[in-house]
């Protein structure tokens, strides 16, 4: 059995989304995937089983990428609003400074091939997060509402803003971020 090799692992997963990007899920073979990877389709096998298992694997990794950055200098013991201003500012910087990795996942969650994760092990990569507006619904400090609507109201603001395509024209400074956030806050506030 041959050895994985990071870097190899880590080209396929950005061809693959360099490819996807381009010309969708469909016309994304893994012989071209492979090709734009520098590698042999054979190569690929060694890391994925096949076609759909390279999209969802990508898709994963997409994701913990996220809530690695959505959680850093994660504090809990801060006050809910400066919480979530965190979680929300990491947010907006990952997906701005990650636009391909951004839109993939957001074609990939859109396609049926979104029903063929495993959520819930997706979501332990969260669980901070749901934690703490758990505790902020239990403390009545924002809206008893299920948190697939709170997350709608604090992140999809996120990624309209952080995409040039609908923003082309808002000059992103402190000061227009804070009130972007404010509006997602005040939605969830009691």
């Amino acid at each position: 059995m041959r050895i994985k090799d990071i870097q190899k692992q880590e080209a396929i997963i950005f061809a693959t989304v360099e490819l996807v990007n381009e010309i969708g899920f469909v016309a994304s073979s893994v012989s071209k995937i492979a090709k734009r990877a520098n590698v042999s389709p054979a190569t690929l096998y060694i890391y994925y089983k096949n076609k759909e298992d390279l999209l969802i694997s990508t898709y994963v990794e997409i994701k913990k990428k996220l809530s690695t950055a959505m959680l850093k200098n994660f504090d809990e013991s801060k006050p809910f609003r400066d919480i979530l201003f965190k979680v929300w500012l990491n947010s907006f910087e990952f997906i701005k400074k990650n636009r391909s990795l951004y839109q993939y996942s957001e074609q990939f969650s859109n396609s049926p091939f979104t029903d063929l994760v495993n959520h819930d092990d997706l979501e332990e990569h969260f669980e901070p997060l749901f934690k703490v507006l758990q505790k902020g619904i239990d403390q009545k400090v924002i809206k008893d509402v299920p948190f697939e609507i709170l997350t709608a109201f604090i992140f999809y603001p996120v990624m309209n803003l952080s995409n040039p395509k609908l923003c082309r024209n808002l000059n992103f400074n402190k000061e227009i971020v804070e009130k972007a956030f404010t509006l997602a806050w005040d939605a969830i506030k009691l």
